[in-house]
């Protein structure tokens, strides 16, 4: 895709993508780079600070004998998601507006 994502979008699509079931990295990185063009090298630490800031959780599991790190969204990592898609919405919506001609200033 043409148009970047700020970190903070990135952060709204990992959790939403760990909304609804566990993934690990490489899984997490090939869904996000369906609206962007990141690399696991940008994503790492974007898991890592979701990870020390409370909103996600990573455990290790056995996949075909190796070891995965899976990461699990919290509770204060939903209270986050539902903020960052409410902020998602009203952006989305003022663009939407611009773009389609009906908001003048």
């Amino acid at each position: 895709m043409y148009y970047p994502l700020s970190a903070l979008l990135i952060e709204c699509l990992i959790l939403s993508i760990v909304t609804s079931q566990d993934s690990y990295g490489y899984e997490i990185s090939q869904t996000v780079k369906m609206a962007a063009n990141i690399k696991e090298s940008t994503l790492y630490p974007i898991l890592r600070r979701l990870e020390n800031n409370g909103y996600m959780t990573a455990y290790s599991q056995e996949f075909q004998g190796r070891m995965r790190k899976y990461y699990s969204i919290t509770e204060e990592g939903k209270k986050q998601l539902a903020f960052l898609k409410e902020e998602w919405y009203e952006y989305r919506d003022i663009l939407d507006g611009i773009i389609e001609g009906r908001v003048r200033k």
